[in-house]
């Protein structure tokens, strides 16, 4: 693999002391995940200069390479040297993958962690992201402990040190957020105490912040300012084509970033003219008519901006490494495009086109109980939040004020 990229000066790879019995499958390893044949010979010469560093760290095998190594070899700003830099990124990945790392076996999972995790999927039955949610908090709050207290116990747990992480967590989330973060705190003391590892009633000493119902308006654009967002994106090229099909779908159809993500190339009956989305949320498929306009850009990304990849997945990455998109990656596409269209536009994430949507369909004479359906709402009261922003139809409801010229009280004479 190695005589693809340098014909003439491979031997100078394939006889390096550390990676050169690696390198050639390296490299393939790479092209099969859509590097482009010049980041590859890039990273391949990068990955010579971290040879050196490593030798020069006394390093004398390849089996002795340790996840550590990769991290005092990296410089300390990625700025610094961007492509050694890269190639300690992704060649710590190919390590992993190839479990070529040394004597550095993956961490195990507290006991807790994983009793609490079973406890959450078997009993609790919740949702696979709301079960992530949950152990990210509870990780984040045993780590916690054993920093603060490295040799205390779950059962000599205090207020005090309940506090001490909850003040640690509001200093970087909005209040709503730490509402959620103490509901999952609660969840975990509650089921250490029906184990025995804690004492009881400890999950009612903790504080949650008030949050108000309904306290802040849906975030909705002006319906000249969506389609404004969706006529500035560049659809020349291979992103700009996934990119607007992206934003046009949660657009049109109010989806979420966690369905885009999921959505595949089997939930569109083109015969039929009709948009399958499960909604993992709710528990079903949503049946919807395809649109032309919707169909049409799907197409074209299809056809001209994806890659190919043995999978049904619908939007996948663009840019190397080539594989499936997280639903962060929705939010950055939003951010992005944005940014680029020059419009003044308040939200940071692409939540605020499907309020957008509901709102122009209140607008339009949609009944709530068919903005609901669309939206995969439970209740119609979910629904009715967006009735706040229909402010010219509310107008129109008020009733007149009296008019108090003729409504004086007449005076009282002596």
């Amino acid at each position: 693999m190695l005589v693809e990229f340098f014909p003439r000066m491979h031997r100078r790879y394939s006889s390096l002391r550390l990676l050169g019995p690696i390198l050639g499958s390296f490299a393939a390893w790479l092209h099969a995940r859509g590097y482009p044949r010049v980041a590859i010979r890039r990273h391949l010469r990068a990955a010579r200069r971290l040879e050196q560093r490593w030798l020069c760290r006394g390093l004398r095998s390849l089996s002795a390479i340790r996840r550590t190594d990769f991290q005092v070899c990296t410089p300390g700003h990625s700025q610094d040297d961007p492509d050694l830099a890269a190639v300690a990124r992704v060649l710590k990945t190919y390590f992993e993958e190839r479990g070529l790392l040394a004597g550095e076996p993956a961490p195990e999972a507290p006991q807790e962690l994983t009793g609490y995790q079973q406890y959450l999927t078997a009993l609790r039955g919740l949702a696979p992201g709301t079960i992530a949610d949950h152990l990210t908090t509870v990780s984040e709050f045993l780590q916690f402990i054993a920093d603060k207290r490295p040799a205390m116990s779950l059962g000599q747990l205090t207020p005090r040190e309940l506090e001490a992480f909850v003040q640690q967590v509001a200093a970087r989330v909005s209040r709503a957020t730490l509402q959620h973060v103490v509901a999952h705190v609660r969840s975990f003391l509650r089921w250490l105490a029906a184990q025995g590892a804690a004492r009881k009633g400890l999950e009612s000493q903790i504080d949650t912040p008030r949050v108000y119902r309904q306290e802040q308006l849906p975030r909705a654009l002006r319906w000249e300012t969506v389609r404004a967002l969706l006529e500035s994106i560049d659809r020349t090229t291979a992103i700009g084509r996934r990119d607007y099909a992206m934003l046009l779908l949660i657009a049109t159809y109010g989806l979420r970033s966690s369905e885009i993500v999921a959505l595949t190339l089997d939930a569109f009956a083109w015969r039929q003219g009709e948009l399958r989305v499960p909604r993992r949320k709710v528990e079903g498929v949503l049946t919807l008519p395809l649109t032309d306009r919707a169909g049409d850009a799907v197409l074209d990304y299809i056809r001209r901006g994806r890659p190919t990849l043995p999978t049904r997945v619908l939007f996948l990455r663009v840019r190397p490494p080539a594989g499936l998109l997280k639903p962060t990656a929705v939010t950055e596409v939003f951010q992005t495009c944005a940014r680029h269209s020059g419009l003044t536009i308040p939200f940071q994430g692409p939540h605020c086109l499907r309020h957008s949507l509901a709102v122009q369909l209140l607008r339009e004479g949609v009944s709530l109980k068919a903005i609901g359906d669309v939206l995969g709402h439970r209740s119609l009261e979910s629904t009715c939040l967006y009735l706040r922003l229909a402010t010219e139809d509310l107008r129109d409801v008020a009733l007149d004020l009296p008019d108090r010229s003729t409504d004086r009280c007449p005076e009282v004479r002596a």
